[in-house]
C-alpha cells in the first residue's frame, strides 16, 4: 500500500507538467464499467486528490486532474474518461452554476472510512454491498457484534448492515431451515456470543447493536443497509421495551401484550406496522411489500424521483444515475408500504405499479441513513444457496450504481444542506 501510494505521489509530480488538463469520467450511457468508475474515484480520494462530482451532468460524471497515474488506472480498469483542456472543463462548470439548470458541483475529499457489520465465516447466501464494493476494489473493513458493543464504530465514517435479522429470530428461517446444518451452526454461534458479550439472549445482545448504532448515526456517521437489515433493524428499536421472540429463539414465549408495546417513536424509518406473530411465517412484520408484487418480472420496475440539484442535494447524490427506471428485484423484505413510513422520510424511488417505496432516506442527529429494499439488484428472486453474482456481467447495473452512491455520499468536502 505504502509503495503504491508512492507511486502515485511520484507521477502526481510529473502529472504537474499537464498543469490545467483534466479527467472526465462520464456516468451516462457512454461509460463502459459505471461500477469500477466508482472505485477509481475513491482510489484517487485515498491518494489525497480531490474530485468535482458534477451531479445531473452526463449522468453524474466525475472530474479530476489529468494525472497519468489516474489514466493508467482507467485503461487498466476498462473505465470510459475523456482529457479535457482547462477551458473547456471551466465552460462545463460555468454551465452547471446556471441558476435554471437542474446541475450542480459537489467537491469530494476524502475517501470515508467502511466498516460493513457481517457474520465471520460463509453465509448460504451473498450479500450486494460487499459484491460491489469487492468488484469496485473500494477497502472494507468486516466488523460484527463485538466491535459495535464494546464501541468501535466511531473508527468509521460509513457503515453497512449485513443482511441481519436484528430482533433476535434468526431471519424467520425456522419454518424452512431448522434442520439445516447452517442455520443450526448460525444458531450455535449467535447464542455463544451473546453469552461471551454478557448477554443472557440473542436478542438482548441484536438490541444492544441496533442501539450503538443509532447512537453512531446520532453522533455523525452514515448508515446504509439492505433487505432485511431495514425493517428488523427498526423492529428491534421498536421493541426494546418488550419480547417478540417465541420459545424456539429465545428459549421462552414472546410477550402476549408486544404489539401494544413496540415504541415506534425509538425507529428510523417506519410507524404504526403489525408484527407477524406466527414464527413459522417468513416475515418480520407488514411493513414488506414482497406480497405486492403480483406481476411478471418483465414488470416489476421502481422510478428514482428527480429532485433539485443546487437545493436537494443529499437526494440528488444518491440518485446519480444512467437510468431513471431500474429492473426490481425481490428479498425477505423488497420494498416498504408508504402508509408506515414516516412522514419526514425522504422518498427517493418508488414501484409505481403498486405504490410502494424502494428506496428511502433520513437524518437522525448528525448523521443520516438509507434503506434500500431488496437482496440482488442484478437476480430477480435470490434464494438461499444461489451463488453470488458475478458483477463482471453486469459493469453497467443501475441498481448496484445506487449503492455506489452512498459509497461516495460521506466524501463530500462540506455536509450537504438539509433536504
Amino acid at each position: 500500500m505504502l509503495a503504491r501510494k508512492l507511486t502515485f505521489i511520484i507521477t502526481l509530480i510529473i502529472g504537474l507538467n499537464t498543469f490545467g488538463a483534466q479527467i472526465l469520467i462520464p456516468m451516462d450511457n457512454s461509460q463502459k464499467n459505471h461500477l469500477k468508475a466508482y472505485g477509481i474515484a475513491f482510489w484517487v480520494l485515498e491518494n489525497g486528490v480531490e474530485i468535482e462530482w458534477l451531479l445531473n451532468y452526463r449522468g453524474g460524471a466525475f472530474m479530476m486532474p489529468a494525472l497519468e497515474s489516474i489514466q493508467e488506472n482507467l485503461v487498466i480498469k476498462g473505465v470510459s474518461y475523456e482529457v479535457i483542456a482547462e477551458g473547456q472543463a471551466e465552460n462545463i462548470r460555468m454551465q452547471i452554476a446556471d441558476p435554471a439548470v437542474n446541475q450542480e458541483i459537489i467537491k469530494l475529499e476524502k475517501a470515508p472510512k467502511i466498516a460493513v457489520y457481517t457474520p465471520t465465516g460463509k453465509q448460504p447466501w451473498d450479500d450486494a454491498v460487499t459484491l460491489v464494493l469487492t468488484y469496485a476494489e473500494i477497502p472494507y473493513t468486516e466488523i460484527y457484534d463485538s466491535v459495535v458493543v464494546k464501541g468501535g464504530l466511531p473508527e468509521f465514517d460509513w457503515l453497512h448492515l449485513h443482511h441481519e435479522d436484528f430482533t433476535g429470530q434468526y431471519g424467520k428461517f425456522y419454518a424452512r431451515y431448522r434442520s439445516a446444518a447452517w442455520y443450526q451452526q448460525q444458531v450455535r454461534d449467535a447464542e455463544r456470543d451473546a453469552k461471551n458479550l454478557g448477554f443472557a439472549k440473542v436478542s438482548q445482545l441484536k438490541l444492544a447493536v441496533a442501539t450503538n448504532i443509532k447512537n453512531f448515526v446520532i453522533g455523525g456517521g452514515f448508515l446504509f443497509t439492505m433487505c432485511s437489515g431495514t425493517d428488523s433493524y427498526d423492529i428491534a428499536l421498536a421493541a426494546h421495551k418488550t419480547d417478540i421472540c417465541e420459545s424456539m429463539y429465545d428459549g421462552d414465549a414472546s410477550d402476549p401484550n408486544a404489539q401494544k408495546k413496540l415504541d415506534y417513536n425509538n425507529t428510523f424509518a417506519f410507524k404504526d406496522f403489525t408484527l407477524s406473530r406466527n414464527p413459522m411465517e417468513y416475515e418480520y412484520s407488514d411493513i414488506d411489500g414482497t406480497d405486492k408484487h403480483n406481476m411478471p418480472e418483465s414488470q416489476d420496475k421502481f422510478t428514482l424521483f428527480d429532485f433539485m440539484a443546487k437545493t436537494d442535494i443529499v437526494p440528488t447524490m444518491l440518485t446519480q444515475c444512467h437510468t431513471k427506471v431500474i429492473d426490481g428485484f425481490m428479498g425477505q423484505t423488497t420494498d416498504f408500504k408508504k402508509d408506515l413510513i414516516k412522514s419526514n422520510v425522504l422518498v427517493m424511488g418508488e414501484t409505481k405499479a403498486i405504490g410502494t417505496a424502494r428506496y428511502i432516506h433520513g437524518e437522525m442527529g448528525q448523521g443520516t441513513w438509507t434503506f434500500y429494499g431488496g437482496h440482488d439488484p442484478e437476480d430477480f428472486r435470490h434464494y438461499v444457496g444461489d451463488p453470488p453474482t458475478d458483477l463482471n456481467l453486469h459493469p453497467n447495473s443501475p441498481g448496484y450504481r445506487l449503492i455506489l452512491n452512498n459509497i461516495l455520499f460521506p466524501a463530500a468536502k462540506k455536509k450537504p444542506k438539509k433536504t
